[in-house]
């Protein structure tokens, strides 16, 4: 039960901080960023924010139900590896701090699943 509960707690913090903090921003100023988004990959900046967005956004809402828990913290996953070592692989620690943070949270929802308070656990339920 208290697995459960902490399962419950980092996928709400973190999932919803992100989606919050970092992803509606960057959604709601799409226009503004397309051209100037940072292209550590080489595929464009307009895509690099498009794959971004689609991390913060929607992957994090997801992982805040919990739905598809292990699947959608891949691309989280992801996104703040490319943000800790190639965006920010420069920068002070204190600038990259957080998101190796968010990294360590989305590893370990991706390790453990969402638990029992979830919308996974549910439809497992279900079925």
């Amino acid at each position: 039960m208290y697995k459960d509960m902490g399962l419950l707690a980092l996928r709400l913090t973190f999932g919803a901080t992100m989606f919050f903090s970092h992803g509606w921003g960057k959604l709601a100023n799409y226009s503004s960023l397309m051209n100037s988004f940072p292209d550590p990959l080489g595929i464009g900046n307009s895509l690099s924010l498009g794959l971004a967005i689609g991390a913060e956004v929607i992957c994090a809402v997801m992982l805040a139900l919990g739905l598809f828990t292990r699947w959608v913290s891949i691309p989280l996953i992801i996104t703040m590896a490319v943000a800790f070592f190639l965006v920010h692989g420069n920068d002070a620690w204190g600038k990259r701090e957080l998101s190796f943070i968010y990294m360590g949270a989305f590893i370990a929802t991706g390790l453990l699943g969402s638990g029992r308070f979830s919308l996974d656990h549910m439809m497992r339920r279900k079925s």
